[in-house]
């Protein structure tokens, strides 16, 4: 149970928001030809949230993300992650997440349970988040960051190709950790 100095703390955050961005990042992490790891992230998405401080459960959120915008720092991988044997962007340009339920764990830890749509499938996930803290910028915009991450299987997600390995194993893994670093502005 958080207390009085909790939920005025939270209270104050209260608000409709908007995703920031150039402040936020979409990332995610894969297991390449089980030795090492590929980081990537999504670079053009939108999101918008409504933060509950008295009432947490009552908090919403929704991201799209744009599929085309996929970046691993290597074009060619991109170009594959692009087409039809990962995330087919021609038939689903978007990737969706949108909120079902909030719930507070802790005086700064949340989980954000909703819908994912990866590839036209839809499969419910939970999300924990940690507050990083909130601030007013020096162009009065009022800031709050939160960072999350889950771990998904993106076979669920229609997400199959894959590749064997000579020595054994395969070469992209079934797990795939998405990775959530917002910052997000109250609207006026």
């Amino acid at each position: 149970m958080s207390t009085t100095t909790e939920n005025s703390t939270l209270s104050a955050l209260s608000g409709t928001y908007t995703l920031d961005p150039a402040h936020s990042r979409i990332g995610f992490v894969a297991r390449h030809a089980m030795v090492t790891k590929v980081r990537g992230a999504f670079n053009d998405f939108t999101g918008a949230a409504v933060l509950d401080g008295d009432n947490p459960a009552s908090s919403t959120a929704t991201v799209t993300i744009q599929a085309k915008s996929i970046d691993t720092r290597n074009a060619q991988r991109d170009e594959h992650l692009r087409g039809n044997d990962f995330l087919a962007m021609d038939e689903y340009p978007e990737i969706t997440f949108v909120s079902t339920a909030a719930r507070q764990t802790g005086s700064d830890e949340f989980e954000l349970t909703g819908d994912l749509t990866i590839r036209g499938v839809t499969r419910p996930v939970t999300i924990p988040f940690t507050f990083e803290g909130a601030a007013t910028d020096p162009f009065g915009n009022f800031r709050v960051g939160f960072e999350g991450s889950v771990t998904i299987n993106r076979k669920d997600y229609g997400v199959t190709w894959n590749a064997a390995l000579e020595g054994g194993g395969v070469l992209v893994s079934d797990k795939v950790t998405l990775e959530f670093e917002i910052s997000a502005v109250r609207n006026a």
